[in-house]
């Protein structure tokens, strides 16, 4: 299951997802950190499958932070990123994406 929340803007849809697994904990490796510990309720809108999460991403995504090898699996899934082209940390795929407008 992924924890999915969806935030509407003027210039396309923030989403923001992690997988369930992963939430209270504290990922790092080198210089990169995520802490799902403190700032795991960014994540927090709806505990939904894989399936469910491809489903309601529609519209532009303008940008994405997505935390998870199930997470990043959709964002592959819906053609958003490429696979290989996510990074690791302590062993679990991420995604920080932001499309800038010229």
């Amino acid at each position: 299951m992924i924890y999915f929340n969806k935030f509407e803007t003027p210039k396309g849809i923030m989403l923001a997802m992690c997988d369930e697994d992963l939430m209270g904990r504290l990922l790092r490796e080198g210089k990169v950190e995520i802490n799902l510990r403190d700032y795991g309720g960014f994540y927090k809108g709806d505990l939904i499958s894989e399936e469910e999460a491809a489903r309601r991403i529609n519209g532009r995504v303008y940008s994405a932070n997505v935390v998870g090898n199930k997470s990043v699996g959709v964002l592959v899934k819906k053609g958003i990123i490429k696979d290989g082209e996510a990074k690791t940390v302590d062993g679990i795929m991420y995604v920080h994406l932001f499309k800038v407008d010229k």
